[in-house]
């Protein structure tokens, strides 16, 4: 994240303390001294640690803990078993910590174990992939639907609203996330004279994912104009496969997280044209000052924050690249 970035960063979490300061009763003001001299235990879950988006995630949280000098993280990785997610928020509450963060995309609900979490008292702040449902504290994410819509616009502009539009899917078939993007991207490609292709199979959310199913395509599509994988990280192996094939001059690429590969591909303005933002180095530190203040007794009518929707373009690309950037 450049220094006009963090800056920016610094500023909205300023307003959000503030926010949540004045929402607070007058007992909170007196639990963030409390807060500020004990030590905290904050749990940190993820359903995988495989793919660089969570890891990011990840990552950025345990940064913004390390700010401060008297907080402690336990992260845990289920490795995509949702069983697994159960029993780690199991032994956090045995652990007594003080608040969690969850990032456990794809699952939608967790009633067994949010109700043993509200049971306990503990807070809970989601990031990334909100619940159906309550029970959570908080949740701090992107307008996927939205986002989606627009960099769906950034294509009918690049493809001058004809050609073939090849579609890449992160799976499942119930992923909401994923589905969002879609829907985003094809309610603007829909009324053109685009026609859209989807791959049959799922690219996993991973670069191997998108790269296998754009060498498949490939050969059976010989007139695609342009590839929409709905993250970046598919979009990055589809744009590999696209190279393999000397095509690079023909298929334009579009995705959607803003990952730091993506991001300095169209810095350099190659066949990599736009990403939707949905920043883990900017939701994770949120994610977490919000957890702090509702340790503090804040409370607020609206638990959601959900960030602008942001297409990545050529044109404002350097206010988003990061090179040191873990994602």
């Amino acid at each position: 994240m450049n220094r006009k970035s963090i800056v920016k960063l610094i500023i909205a979490t300023l307003i959000i303390v503030m926010i949540f300061a004045l929402a607070a009763c007058a007992p909170a003001a007196e639990q963030v001294g409390e807060e500020e001299e004990r030590e905290l235990t904050i749990g940190i879950v993820t359903l995988q640690m495989r793919a660089p988006y969570f890891i990011g995630m990840v990552r950025a949280i345990e940064a913004a803990a390390a700010e401060y000098g008297n907080i402690r993280t336990i992260v845990v990785d289920a490795e995509g078993d949702v069983a697994a997610v159960d029993s780690a928020i199991e032994d956090l509450i045995a652990q007594r910590v003080d608040g969690l963060i969850m990032n456990i995309s794809p699952i939608e609900t967790l009633p067994g174990p949010m109700e043993a979490i509200n049971e306990a008292g503990i807070p809970v702040v989601l990031v990334n992939r909100r619940f159906l449902g309550t029970g959570y504290d908080s949740w701090v994410g992107v307008d996927n639907l939205n986002t989606g819509a627009g960099v769906g616009a950034v294509i009918v502009e690049t493809m001058g609203g004809r050609g073939n539009l090849l579609m890449i899917r992160g799976g499942p078939e119930d992923n909401h996330i994923g589905n969002a993007r879609r829907d985003g991207v094809l309610s603007q490609v829909e009324p053109t004279d685009i026609e859209v292709i989807f791959a049959p199979e799922f690219g996993g959310w991973t670069e191997d994912g998108g790269f296998s199913l754009m060498e498949d395509m490939l050969a059976k599509h010989p007139n695609i104009d342009a590839v929409f994988a709905e993250n970046d990280s598919m979009a990055l192996g589809a744009l590999k496969a696209i190279q393999d094939a000397g095509r690079a001059d023909e298929i334009n690429i579009f995705g959607f997280d803003g990952q730091r590969a993506a991001l300095q591909l169209i810095s350099e303005g190659t066949n990599f044209i736009a990403t939707g933002l949905n920043s883990p180095s900017l939701i994770g530190p949120m994610g977490f000052n919000h957890l702090m203040a509702v340790i503090a007794g804040a409370r607020r009518a609206n638990i959601d924050t959900v960030f602008p929707v942001t297409v990545i373009t050529e044109e404002n690309v350097m206010q988003y690249y990061d090179p040191e950037s873990v994602f």
